[in-house]
Order: structure tokens, then sequence, then C-alpha cells
């Protein structure tokens, strides 16, 4: 039985799923009796018991679901088969899709993306424009940095602690980053700036004791 939350009649459609907007029924870390939260597709998307909750305009669809702790608000989409759980949150514009987790003390807010198989745990804070994705692993603060077009480089450690580049849609080991910019901007004033970048990163990743 659900005792935590009441849906408030309000529903939305997009992509073609219809969500429903809820209301707590009793008091939560997030929430009092009588907030009106985000919006599910499914009421098993929340934990009925704990603390989970959703709110804003956040919503939650397909089989993810969000438990213990967690939190998912803002403009935030969780989907796919994820997991939002501990004191995890996802906020702002984020999205969290696939089979990726989200847990413990977790932050992934702005525009960042974590999908695939993914998981961002510990204390990670995954962030602005960043995007994990396939086996990646992230336990600890991301480095990442932009460039001045806007186009983002991300630096996480996959699941066997090797080091990865994410630029856009592409996972990179440091060489192959240097081998596909010097094929597609050596010469040109953004691909001197993307070789800065690279350098930079690689060497934070070194201190970091990312790369041996």
């Amino acid at each position: 039985m659900n005792n935590k939350f009441e849906f408030t009649g309000e529903i939305k459609v997009y992509l073609g799923i219809t969500f429903r907007q809820i209301r707590a029924k009793v008091d939560c870390k997030w929430a009092k009796a009588g907030d009106v939260g985000g919006w599910i597709e499914k009421e098993e998307s929340i934990q009925h018991s704990g603390n989970a909750w959703v709110s804003a305009d956040a919503w939650v669809s397909g089989d993810a679901h969000v438990h213990g702790n967690g939190w998912v608000y803002g403009d935030a989409h969780v989907s796919g088969n994820a997991r939002v759980y501990g004191n995890a949150r996802v906020y702002c514009d984020a999205q969290v899709y696939g089979d990726a987790w989200v847990y413990g003390d977790a932050h992934v807010h702005g525009f960042a993306r974590v999908h695939g198989d993914a998981r961002v745990y510990c204390d990670a804070q995954v962030h602005g424009d960043a995007w994990v994705y396939g086996d990646a692993w992230v336990n600890k603060p991301i480095l990442c940095a932009t460039r001045s077009d806007g186009h983002t480089f991300t630096v996480t450690q996959q699941n066997n602690g090797e080091s990865r580049i994410t630029a856009g849609c592409r996972l990179f080991t440091f060489p192959e980053a240097r081998q596909w910019w010097t094929a597609t901007r050596s010469g040109t004033p953004l691909g001197e700036e993307t070789f800065s970048i690279l350098d930079h990163l690689e060497r934070m990743a070194r201190i970091q004791g990312w790369i041996k």
C-alpha cells in the first residue's frame, strides 16, 4: 500500500508517455505533506517508504526507480532502467538513463548525461555538459574543461581503472584523442586549443593518480 504520495489528477504526455503529477501524503526529507511534486509514469517509479522524491518539473519514466534518500528535481529526467538512490541527487536539466546508476552522495546536474552501464557514486559530481556512459565508473569529482566553442571534454575512470576522455558522443584514450584531433583540427586555432586542453587534463589525471 502506498501511504507516501498520491496523484493530483494532473497529467501530461511527453514523447508518447503519460506522466502523472504526485503530491506528498506524509513528510519526507525532501517534501512536506501536501507538497506537489514532479511527474512519474508509474507508481513504482518512487519507493513507497523512505525519503526518495521527485519534485518540480522533473520526471521519471520506464522502469527507472528512485529510492533511499534519492532526489530528482528541477527539469531532470530519469528513464530506462536507471537507478537513483542513497543520498544521490539528479537535478537541473540532467538526464540519467539506460542502465545507469547514481548513488552514494553523488550529484548529477547541469546538462550532464549519464547512461549506458555507467555508475556514478561516492562523492562524485557530474555537471555542466559532461557525458558519462558506456562502462564508466565515477567515484570522485570528474575532470573537465570546455573549449571556446562550448565543446566539453570530460575525464573519467572506467571500471578497469583506465582513464578515458569523453568529448561529445566520443570516448577516447588520451593517445586516441590526440590522433583524432590531429586528423581533424591540426594546424587550426581550435586544434591548438584542443591540444592544450588535452595536455592539461592529462597532467591533472596523473596528479589524481588516474594515469600511471
